[in-house]
């Protein structure tokens, strides 16, 4: 019989195999398919990633180096060893029929190294690699420390807004932002995943560069462009475009997108009237990937909400106390008195992955009592109620919380 602290170290060791298996699956299919590197050097990323999968899996799961490559481009719960319940990572890919990363992939890989941080922060004994390796990858947290150190209000905001509206952009243009210098840092040179012969495309969402692929439709080589956030792809920043035979500029065509929704989902449904433009690779720069992922993404439906509820009159703030929360909202009748609503908003793909984060830190750590998820992540919703039932916290999407905030405010959100 298992005692409960039994059971919680059970389930952190859980977490941690998990996170090796998905980490080392992420770094080998990254040496497999990036292209320039020596093959001494991805044989020997590859070698070290099989490594440790078998450190992860333990010496009950052998697992043959030829098998663990051929593994790489199936399910990734197929990697983990029996025992281990899968969770998230069942029927996950790492590698898609491009021979790309996924962009799931991508983040249930930041999303559990963001959870390992915040449980080695809280408990010493949950630490499963360096201090150094697991801050390297959690940029948005020295990001949001930088902006806080001036202790200003109004200098915390502009500078977060200026990290959720502008994630990439002329290197002219980025050292205008209202950001301190060790933030502008975080602007890279644009992924080499993003560009074709030097050029890249903004996603029409988030402005952040759009992946770029090429693969055979019809039978013909053409070009394919759609924003890593899956969500933002679904949502129409999906291209394709035809191969130059010279030096000229690729140009963008639409593919087909899903039709607009309405009722109250269509007020914050983002309306992408154009198509993007090529931009040169050089003078240009884009935010680190887990700023963008995990600041401008979930920042889009914050400034959006924001700002539709302020135009319905409704005195809004953001990121109040210097980000206790995200929203403080103050819901009533115009001459009535006001209740304080206090929202964090999230956007994991990883809805397991959100709800023990969620419970490590024993409900929001801000001391929010609303967690609104993107409409596109509704499907979580009952898996996150459940859990934040037990710190007082409520889970709705970003409409419905709209459209309740204003019927109880007397005015219409559609």
């Amino acid at each position: 019989m298992t005692s409960p602290t039994d059971d919680g170290v059970q389930k952190l060791d859980e977490v941690r195999v998990r996170y090796l298996v998905t980490r080392a699956a992420l770094r080998a299919a990254k040496a497999m398919t990036t292209p320039g590197l020596e093959p001494q050097q991805r044989l020997a990323t590859l070698m070290e990633c099989h490594g440790t999968m078998l450190a992860a899996r333990g010496p009950g799961s052998p697992l043959p180096f030829g098998e663990f490559r051929r593994a790489l481009k199936g399910d990734l719960a197929g990697l983990l060893p029996e025992g281990v319940k899968p969770l998230d990572l069942d029927g996950m890919l790492v590698v898609d029929q491009d021979g790309q990363i996924t962009e799931d992939a991508f983040d249930l890989d930041l999303e559990q190294r963001m959870l390992l941080h915040t449980l080695r922060k809280l408990d010493r004994t949950a630490g499963v690699v360096s201090d150094r390796e697991l801050q390297s990858e959690i940029d948005q947290e020295t990001a949001y420390a930088l902006l806080k150190k001036q202790g200003d209000q109004s200098v915390y905001a502009a500078g977060r807004s200026d990290l959720i509206r502008h994630p990439a952009g002329p290197v002219s243009e980025l050292c205008e932002l209202r950001l301190p210098p060790l933030v502008v840092d975080f602007y890279k040179e644009i992924p080499y995943d993003s560009v074709y012969r030097g050029w890249w495309f903004p996603c029409p969402i988030c402005a952040w560069p759009m992946r770029l692929v090429v693969r055979k439709n019809a039978g013909e080589r053409v070009g394919a462009a759609r924003c890593w956030h899956a969500p933002h792809a679904d949502m129409g920043a999906s291209y394709l475009f035809r191969l130059p035979a010279d030096s000229s500029v690729p140009e963008l065509l639409p593919e087909p997108s899903p039709p607009r929704p309405g009722g109250r989902q269509a007020v914050l449904y983002p309306d992408i009237k154009e198509v993007p433009s090529a931009l040169s690779a050089d003078g240009h720069k884009a935010l680190a990937r887990g700023i963008w992922r995990y600041t401008t993404v979930p920042g889009l439906p914050e400034l959006a909400l924001h700002d539709r509820l302020a135009e319905r009159g409704l005195k809004v703030e953001m990121w109040p106390g210097l980000d206790a929360y995200d929203l403080l909202v103050e819901v009533g009748p115009k001459r009535g008195k006001k209740k304080p609503f206090k929202v964090d908003v999230k956007d994991y793909t990883s809805a397991t992955t959100l709800a023990k984060l969620i419970h490590a830190q024993e409900g929001d750590r801000g001391g929010a009592d609303w967690l609104v998820v993107p409409d596109y992540r509704a499907n979580q919703v009952p898996l996150l109620s459940g859990v934040c039932a037990k710190y007082e916290m409520r889970v709705t999407t970003a409409s419905e919380f709209g459209e309740m905030v204003c019927a109880k405010s007397g005015v219409s959100w559609a």
